[in-house]
């Protein structure tokens, strides 16, 4: 018995064509040597997220400024991957560092310009007495001046005065306490001690006194009783008093400066 033999057509020719094609293109792709495929192998797109490995895109497969701001995710860049001094002055926008950025004691006395701190800064009661160096006058009555602070002023005291001798009496405050009475002096015009070195300055407006001390320097006087021309009296921590007599009748009068230092 005889079989019909096939007979050849289009169709078969094609489709026996196709199959030594995908069957030679497998084995072409299966048998590729190492490092032949290149960028000009690879059509556009043909590389996805997908196909990468994971970690297979590190620091130096990046171009310089390649990551711009527009290529970053949320919360992509956290203070763990900032260096050290990477985030420069000129790289803060404006506005960026407000109050609620600055932590609590990080401004300090080096970080402020001088004259940075007016007066339309400090807050009502900003300035109190603990807050005021040694050697600051400031204090509140009743707090004992500083050791080493010296008080200055001036007395004036007399009369008008017709008929008999007659004295006159006045008193001088201090501005701020001392701890204790001083030691007082009263100098003639001209005079000085060892406590009480004299008049200085420029202007002759700086009356000296040692500490614990108060001088008394009378620079001008007229008509004042030679025995006791002029006394201190009731000499306090806050003040003291001063006693004048005339030598005769007539006007008569005593004025000067005075210091007094806290021990």
């Amino acid at each position: 018995m005889r079989f019909p033999r096939p007979q050849l057509n289009y169709a078969n020719v094609i489709a026996t064509i196709a199959l030594f094609v995908a069957l030679g293109g497998a084995a072409v792709a299966a048998g590729l040597p190492k490092n032949s495929v290149g960028a000009k192998q690879l059509k556009k797109g043909a590389v996805t997220t997908k196909a990468l490995h994971k970690k297979a895109v590190t620091a130096g497969k990046i171009a310089p400024k390649a990551v711009t701001a527009g290529k970053l995710g949320a919360n992509a860049v956290l203070p763990g991957n900032l260096g050290n001094g990477v985030v420069s002055t000129e790289k803060l926008g404006d506005g960026a560092v407000i109050a609620a950025k600055i932590r609590n004691g990080s401004v300090t006395t080096n970080k402020l310009n001088n004259g940075a701190v007016t007066t339309a800064k400090l807050g009502d009661g900003a300035v109190t007495v603990g807050k005021l160096a040694s050697g600051v006058i400031g204090q509140f009555q009743g707090k004992p001046l500083e050791s080493g602070q010296t008080l200055r002023g001036t007395f004036d005291l007399g009369t008008f005065a017709t008929g008999t001798t007659e004295s006159i009496r006045c008193a001088v405050s201090f501005q701020f306490p001392l701890t204790n009475a001083p030691t007082v002096t009263v100098l003639e015009k001209g005079k000085t001690s060892s406590a009480c070195s004299g008049i200085t300055g420029g202007n002759g407006q700086t009356p000296e006194a040692a500490p614990g001390n108060l001088c008394i320097y009378v620079t001008e006087s007229g008509n004042l009783d030679e025995t006791s021309p002029l006394a201190a009296d009731n000499v306090t921590r806050l003040g003291f008093g001063l006693i004048a007599e005339s030598k005769e009748s007539g006007d008569y009068f005593a004025s000067g400066q005075w210091a007094v230092t806290a021990p």
